[in-house]
This record gives structure tokens, sequence and C-alpha cells, in this order.
């Protein structure tokens, strides 16, 4: 099987890893690829939502599979192109994606078919913002409706900092992803949960679960960021959370795409609150997550590019792959000012002795004369696997150690808390 990943972040580098171990994969390619997936592939100079260009590719290079990473190909509806073009693609189209593409269109698809979620209040300018805001408590979150790469989502405890944030994305900032349009949701309190689905349009079946870290800072200070580290399998929820999941949000998800003649084909992300009445869903993706990728799939075993094929072609193969009893802790490397600021840096070495069960994961970056030259931001995931949590992180932490040794000079920030007490938390 010929495959090309789409994309080109460290989430991408982990499913070119994967998808190349698989027995069934003749070659992988990627576009736009990065220094980790041109070292065991070739990587296409195109865009990762330009559709018309990536289906011509395809068709010349024979291309058995795409598979979606970003959700700006998604959203692009580069899978409606290449599914025109005849080729096989793991990854929804671009209407069945505005479940994630769209928060307001996600939070009314789940108004209608009964899916647990906070009560929310649309808003198109500052002043129905604020009013929607009168209507709740101190704790409230803010959302744009459309794609912010992490950034669109802020949670306020009190209605000054509320005030304070609608201000600015009404006023200098704007609202993030562009457009007018915000969601004012209530608050949920609990512990977050990410769990991820394949659907072959006619099944949604669970498939692993993580727990990641959007905050800049240790303690879940600071910011939000599209991710700063993440651990799988999750610790501290009930035995059965994943029959629970699939009885409160698969089952009646499912059932909706179907009534309302969406056939969903890939991953889809369920981003959970696990509050004291049980799950409640805060956002959806519709492709795998980054960092969770990159903890999710150290942990696959089998042909993992079988099982992709097999929901593109609507017949999913569950028993493909099995998920190791191992633990994974991944934790992102950064360039200084993330995320407000991304500044690019050149010369990095790219390959770097790490302890055992350590791997990295290049983030968006280019292999230029034998050195990595990355585009800043998160620039690299390093993961570690373990018999338990606590060794996959003090693995994890050591291959950190390592990076942080080698590339000193460019001053890389991380979070030092990543699955740390994580089964003991409340």
């Amino acid at each position: 099987m010929r495959v090309l990943v789409v994309g080109g972040g460290a989430r991408e580098d982990a499913l070119s890893w994967r998808i190349s171990e698989s027995a069934s994969c003749e070659a992988v390619f990627a576009a736009p690829g990065n220094a980790g997936t041109a070292s065991r592939g070739i990587n296409w100079a195109i865009p990762a939502t330009d559709g018309k260009v990536l289906a011509r590719r395809c068709l010349e290079e024979r291309i058995d599979l795409a598979v979606l990473g970003p959700e700006t190909s998604i959203a692009a509806g580069v899978g409606d192109r290449l599914r025109e073009a005849g080729v096989a693609v793991f990854g929804p189209n671009r209407s069945a994606g505005r479940l994630e593409s769209s928060k307001i269109f996600a939070k009314r698809f789940m108004q209608r078919h009964g899916i647990p979620t906070a009560r929310a209040s649309v808003a198109h300018s500052l002043d129905t913002a604020l009013r929607a805001l009168q209507e709740r408590g101190d704790g409230v979150a803010i959302k744009a409706d459309g794609l912010a790469a992490g950034k669109g989502v802020v949670v306020a405890r009190d209605r000054e900092s509320a005030r304070a944030t609608l201000g600015q994305w009404y006023g200098p900032s704007r609202v993030p992803g562009g457009g007018n349009d915000v969601l004012v949701e209530d608050l949920l309190e609990g512990r977050e949960l990410s769990l991820f689905a394949l659907c072959d349009g006619e099944r949604l079946v669970p498939f692993g679960a993580a727990c990641d870290y959007k905050r800049a800072g240790d303690g879940d200070t600071g910011p939000n960021t599209g991710g700063m580290g993440a651990y799988a399998p999750p610790c501290g929820f009930p035995e059965d959370f994943e029959s629970i999941v699939c009885e409160r949000i698969l089952e009646p998800l499912q059932r909706g795409l179907v009534a309302e003649g969406e056939r969903y084909l890939g991953a889809l992300y369920c981003g959970l609150m696990w509050t004291k009445d049980g799950p409640f869903v805060i956002e959806f993706n519709a492709r795998f997550g980054d960092p969770e990728a990159q903890v999710l799939l150290p942990r696959i075993e089998g042909d993992f590019a079988a099982l992709l094929r097999s929901v593109a072609s609507g017949k999913l193969d569950a028993d493909a792959v099995t998920f190791s009893p191992r633990s994974c802790v991944g934790i992102v490397l950064a360039t200084s000012g993330y995320p407000a600021a991304a500044t690019p840096i050149a010369g990095l070495r790219p390959n770097v002795a790490l302890p055992d069960a350590c791997r990295m994961f290049w983030g968006s970056s280019v292999l230029r004369n034998g050195a990595v030259d990355a585009s800043g931001g998160r620039v690299l995931t390093v993961t570690a696997t373990g018999e338990d949590l606590e060794r996959a992180r003090a693995r994890a932490y050591e291959g950190v150690r390592a990076l942080s040794a080698a590339f000193g000079a460019y001053d890389l920030s991380y979070r030092t808390d990543i699955a740390k007490g994580s089964c003991l938390r409340s």
C-alpha cells in the first residue's frame, strides 16, 4: 500500500512513523511533511489545504490511501477533492468536519441529538456576548466559532476577566480564527479526558484515550495552546468509562450523523469533561489530536495502515491492531514566547541520542543541509513508554534533558508537570 499523510506537524510525523511500520505499507509520503517524515519517505512541497494539486499528485504517484492530519485540511475540503479523484481517504468530508470547524454547528448538533454538553449562548457581537454573560454566574468559557489552532478558548473565572476577553476579541485583537461569532458557555468542572473513536460511516468504535495539557505553564497556568503534553492510557476514571461514553455520547452522535445524512469516515476526537454527573462534551475534533496522537500511536501493535484503509473503505476491521498495556508520556518542547510568538530557529541536529523507549516527533520543520530548520512554536514532542505511568514519565523527562542539552542554545521551553500525580487528582 502506498500511503500519503497530509500535514506537517508532530502528529503527522507520528502517523508517518506508525504507518511505515505496518506490514501492508509499501511506501509513505507526506505533504508538506517535515524533518521527521523526510527520514522515512518522500515529502511533497504541496500545502496541506490544496486539494486540487494533492489529488493530481496522488493519481500520478498511485496513492492507495490518504490520511488527513490537520483540521485545516478537513475544513478546506481536501477529503472531498481526493474522493472525487477516486482516492481512498481516512478523514471526513468538509460537511461532517463542521463538528470541529464550527463550534456553533457542533453545539447545535449536540443539542438536537441529546448529547451532554454545557449550556451555551451564541453571540454575534459584543453587545449580544455581554448580554449572554449577564445570564450566567462568574465562571464561563468563551469560544471562538472557527478554527483557531487551539487558541480560541478562554476560561474566565469571573465576569471582569470575561468582559476583558470579549472586549479584546471584538476590539483590537479580533475574534480568533476570524468572523464575529462566539459561544458563551457555562463552565464545566471536573477532569478532562480525550477519547478517540473510529467511524466507517456506520459504526463509531472507541479507539484509545489520553489526557492532555493545554495550558502553557506548570500547574495549568498561562494561555491555552495547541497542547504541551499528554499521557495514555488515562487513569483515575471509572473502569467502564469507555462504555459510559459509548452510551451517552458516541451512540447518539452516530444516530445523529445518519439522521442528518452525514457519512463520517475517519477519527473523531471527543474532548470531554468528566463531571460529578459523568462525561460532557467540551469539543469535537475531526481527526487525531496533537499531542495525543504522539502518545496513542506508540502503544499500537499490528497493521495500522490496514486499519486506516478499512475505515476509509467503510468496512472497519477493529482486529487489525491492539493496544499495548504499557503507558506512554509525551512532552512538547516549544520556542520561547509560545503561544504568543512562534520564532523560527535553524540548525538543529536531526538525530539526538535518546534513552531507551524514547522517541521524538518533529513539528513544523524542514531538513536542510543535514540540519533541521523549525518554524517555531511547538518544535517537537518527546515520548517514552514504560511498564507504568511513573516509569514512562521518568524516561520521557530523561529524553527532554538529552534534547535540552543538545539544543541548549535555543532556549526551548516545556512543562515540568506532565503526568505528575495524574492518578491522584480529583
